[in-house]
């Protein structure tokens, strides 16, 4: 059974954005034009910057496919992979699409799953990799079915259910199990356990709630047959399964979840009122370990290191990545990060542990920018200054592919080093959004000296075909 993680049709609500009054922006906005001598800055345009990044994607990138989206897209997650060939696999995407950000427009919100191509490293030719059109769908990415999402907790079996066409008066599509609990919206915060049927999610009812999919599978006595109108989503019908636990300690929205990789039964969450909760569904459904202040702004995103399950990443409005061991995660209070990570200009509004390198994670924002960083590169004390200056300590690599807020991204765990990441662009173009598979170069990633002897390698093969006759 795959269950992706999706948003619900709520409006225009945009994650992580709460406007400023007017007056306040045009200030904010003059203040950033001008240097500290009263003069204007020149910083280059939004469509300058692409254009610089275009430009290098042959010398930095292995892959890259970009994908036109008609409507934003608020999640992208990889599914399995269904097929490997010699120069490229098939695997499963899933996506979703926000229609209601134009309720005008009336179309529902859907869930998309696509087969998509993922070329293998060192196959593309560098010059074909830049060559593509951000008005046009790649080649790279088919959509596969189509299910028209009602909102709320919903768990799907993709391949059973039937293709759906989102066009306007479409019913829903039929959910296999509905999750009962919340008492208000559940936008953003979702998560599945990697080793037990295990589903946590958090809302705006401040709740953080714990469902077992296998009490729908045994048929437990908390299984009902829902009839429209009823169960914690009115546009739902079909079987629901009430939580194994509710959990209460947030005093605002719960913006995201994540499942310790060595306990179904432990989970942390990060919300609107700053705060980092740590839970143990073991013994009773009050905070274990609560930072009030992990942030000096609402937090957007929290993960948890499956190679090591002492470190907790977290990304905030503050437009700080920051790094918490769980053995010391406050003083007197206050959250009492390892690292605090400075390379953002906007809110961070999603961040991810990799799955091939223990001490890598990405960092995605308002900004439309991906980075990469290594904790390794950076020491352990949060007032260390980075080791050149401008540049962040720990950024190893930045994506600049997106010329609006990067809202998710998500690593495949079943090609290294290949990310697929998302954009909302309403913002830059008025509608739709930006799709993008994408796998740095490895000599970027690789040990210096691997680099350098196979860099020498290459020197001596140029040099040796220039001398033939």
């Amino acid at each position: 059974m795959e269950s992706p993680q999706h948003q619900q049709q709520q409006g225009p609500k945009k994650r992580g954005r709460k406007p400023k009054p007017k007056d306040e922006k045009e200030q904010q906005q003059q203040s950033a034009g001008k240097t500290k001598e009263g003069k204007k800055s020149q910083q280059p345009s939004v469509d300058e910057k692409y254009t610089q990044w275009k430009s290098l994607v042959p010398v930095l990138y292995d892959w890259l496919a970009n994908h036109n989206l008609v409507w934003p897209s608020l999640s992208c997650r990889w599914g399995p992979q269904l097929e490997q060939a010699a120069y490229k696999n098939r695997q499963r995407l899933y996506l979703s699409e926000q229609a209601s950000y134009f309720p005008l427009r009336d179309v529902p919100n859907t869930l998309v799953i696509a087969n998509c191509e993922v070329v293998k490293p060192r196959v593309a030719a560098a010059e074909h990799i830049s060559q593509f059109n951000e008005e046009a769908r790649s080649p790279f990415v088919k959509k596969y079915k189509t299910l028209i999402h009602p909102g709320e907790v919903l768990i799907w079996d993709v391949e059973a259910q039937p293709n759906r066409h989102a066009v306007l008066g479409a019913t829903h599509s039929r959910p296999d199990l509905i999750l009962t609990g919340h008492q208000d919206n559940a936008e953003f915060a979702l998560a599945m356990c990697p080793t037990e049927p295990y589903v946590i999610s958090g809302g705006k009812d401040k709740l953080v709630v714990l469902w077992s999919i296998q009490d729908h599978i045994s048929g437990g006595s908390i299984i009902k047959q829902n009839k429209p109108g009823e169960g914690n989503d009115k546009a739902a019908d079909g079987p629901s399964v009430g939580p194994r636990g509710t959990f209460c300690g947030h005093e605002d929205t719960v913006e995201d979840v994540a499942f310790s990789p060595s306990s179904e039964q432990e989970f942390c969450s990060v919300g609107d009122d700053s705060c980092l909760i740590l839970w143990d569904a073991r013994v009773g459904s009050s905070p274990a370990v609560k930072v009030e202040k992990a942030h000096d702004a609402d937090l957007h995103c929290v993960d948890w290191n499956r190679h090591d399950d002492n470190l907790i990443l977290t990304g905030s409005a503050d437009n700080t990545v920051r790094l918490f061991d769980r053995r010391n995660l406050a003083s007197n209070g206050v959250g009492s990060p390892i690292y605090k990570f400075e390379g953002h200009k906007a809110a961070v509004l999603c961040v991810q542990w990799s799955p091939d390198k223990s001490s890598v994670f990405g960092s995605s924002a308002e900004d439309g920018l991906l980075n990469i960083w290594d904790t390794d590169k950076v020491g352990k004390k949060v007032d260390r200054p980075s080791k050149s200056p401008g540049t962040p300590a720990g950024l190893f690599f930045q994506h600049a592919g997106h010329r609006d807020k990067i809202v998710d991204f998500h690593w495949n765990a079943s090609d290294p080093w290949t990310i697929v990441s998302v954009s909302d662009d309403c913002d830059t173009t008025g509608g739709g959004g930006t799709l993008q598979i994408w796998r740095m170069s490895d000599l970027i990633y690789r040990p210096e000296e691997e680099v350098l002897a196979e860099l020498e390698k290459f020197k001596s093969h140029v040099i040796s075909c220039a001398g033939k006759p």
